[in-house]
């Protein structure tokens, strides 16, 4: 099975590359360090720690742990991997030069033994779930401890994986430990070849989120500065065909509350420029963050085209729309803005958090809507009750407080993987 998928992986060097040399064409971020995706110019590291992150949802949710990592063994220097530009950016915002960074090599053989051969870790941390048979079998090789931090798998992904059962239970079996948000997803785990002895339930630690002391007073004085006193809603992390339904609601919601005013944030950066079309040939006036003016009384939208500023604007509003959720996405985060006490709506593909997304409406604290119609429905009930809206706000800050201590959890399983490296 390893041979043919080998095999495989070779046949679709050559279309990948492809794509990603015109990809890098188009978007100039894509050019940075390109190298690395094919096994070439990764930085020399010796006793590090490493930790793969996605993207910027995956890196978010590893900044406490990396944290907490660089405190408890400071001996040893944090490498962190990525596989989108957007994700290096918030390493680079979050950590400075404090830690490494590369792009994660694809799953060629030869390009996964140079990355090994140049960063030489030893302990390797995976957000969430990411299964790559080479670089998995890399660590199995050379004895480097792998844990799969806040695993899960969809019951949907179960039954593709199991069609590749000899490979991902081949996979599963180089002693890797896993580290499961539920025991639902742990027992999906064990049914695909997972070590029943080194599966855990630790919980998922994006519910250890983070967030600035000074977040909610920043939040106040960019409002006070730039938005101004009128009711604000804001639908982060947008994606294509969404934002055209957010503003459709957008624009219902304005024959009710003519002052009312939208904070936009794409979820891409390269797509600022075309929302920002979309908004104009729509007819609405609107201010963009990287203009750095205020709102006028006219404005009706404001589009936040800037990178890392989606925890002020949540901090600066009253009620969230959390993207990625009315289109097939799976849903974004909507743990950031509940830690602050906000009102959530989302769409109904929530399947990339769905525990998470299931306690927050089984316990009432987000409104599910399925189109631009309900969405406008449901900020209007939002917008009409500000009593029962600080109620939802309130239950799901409690969800956030009630779930914290998987970073606990974690941190002793991990405390005699890299004290056993230590002691030998």
């Amino acid at each position: 099975m390893r041979v043919f998928y080998n095999l495989l992986i070779y046949l679709l060097h050559i279309p990948v590359a492809i794509y990603w040399f015109v990809r890098a064409l188009i978007n100039r971020s894509y050019r940075d360090r390109i190298g690395q995706r094919f096994g070439i110019g990764y930085p020399q590291l010796e006793k590090c720690i490493w930790i793969h992150a996605v993207s910027v949802g995956e890196v978010q949710a590893a900044v406490p742990l990396v944290r907490a990592i660089q405190k408890r063994f400071p001996n040893h220097h944090t490498l962190i991997t990525t596989v989108t530009p957007t994700g290096a950016a918030r390493v680079a915002a979050n950590f400075g030069n404090s830690v490494s960074h590369c792009y994660i090599p694809f799953e060629m053989p030869l390009a996964v033994d140079r990355f090994f051969a140049s960063v030489k870790p030893e302990l390797a941390l995976i957000m969430e779930t990411e299964i790559w048979p080479n670089l998995y079998q890399g660590c199995g090789l050379r004895e480097i401890p792998l844990v799969l931090v806040s695993a899960r798998i969809s019951p949907k992904s179960v039954d593709k994986y199991r069609k590749l059962l000899p490979l991902f239970r081949e996979t599963l079996s180089h002693g890797i430990i896993i580290a499961a948000q539920s025991e639902a997803d742990a027992e999906r785990f064990r049914s695909l070849g997972a070590s029943p002895v080194r599966t855990w339930v630790t919980g998922n630690i994006k519910f250890d989120i983070e967030l600035p002391d000074d977040l909610v007073d920043r939040g106040k004085a960019f409002r006070q500065r730039y938005l101004g006193e009128r009711p604000i809603w804001v639908a982060a992390s947008t994606h294509d065909q969404e934002e055209q339904q957010v503003l459709a609601a957008h624009r219902r919601l304005l024959e009710r509350y003519p002052d009312l005013l939208l904070v936009l944030v794409p979820r891409h950066p390269e797509r600022f420029g075309v929302v920002a079309d979309l908004i104009d040939k729509q007819g609405f006036e609107r201010v963009s963050r990287t203009e750095d003016r205020p709102c006028e009384p006219t404005t009706t939208v404001f589009l936040g085209d800037t990178m890392g500023e989606v925890p002020m604007f949540y901090a600066a509003s009253d009620i969230a729309f959390v993207g990625g959720s009315l289109v097939p996405i799976g849903g974004h985060n909507l743990l950031e803005p509940a830690a602050l006490g906000l009102p959530l709506v989302s769409g109904p593909h929530v399947y990339n958090a769905q525990e998470i997304s299931d306690m927050f409406i089984d316990l009432g604290a987000c409104h599910i809507v399925d189109d631009a119609d309900a969405l406008a429905a449901a900020v209007t009930e939002l917008l009409e009750d500000p009593a029962a809206a600080a109620e939802q706000g309130g239950r799901g800050r409690a969800i956030v407080q009630q779930n914290r201590g998987a970073l606990a959890r974690l941190l002793t399983l991990l405390e005699p993987l890299i004290g056993a490296k230590q002691e030998a």
